[in-house]
């Protein structure tokens, strides 16, 4: 599972505010706020799934933990 502290990571790679991450996932920006702030164990699994999709189509890819802790990357476009 992706975690609140790679999505922000994420946001930051691809340009995107809050707004931009909620537009493209078809989310609301409270909930797209909440999910950063109170962490997405407390989120719907349908909801966690439309952001990881949309920062996916966006080029983003989520590490997991491998070690050294999980991360995310920019793909080659």
């Amino acid at each position: 599972m992706i975690s609140a502290k790679q999505i922000k990571a994420a946001r930051v790679f691809l340009g995107w505010e809050q707004k931009d991450l909620a537009e493209k996932s078809g989310l609301s920006l409270p909930t797209i706020q909440r999910m950063e702030k109170l962490g997405l164990e407390r989120s719907q699994a349908g909801n966690v799934d439309k952001v990881r999709r949309a920062m996916e189509d966006a080029g983003i890819m989520f590490i997991a933990a491998n070690g050294n802790g999980p991360g995310v990357r920019l793909r080659d476009r």
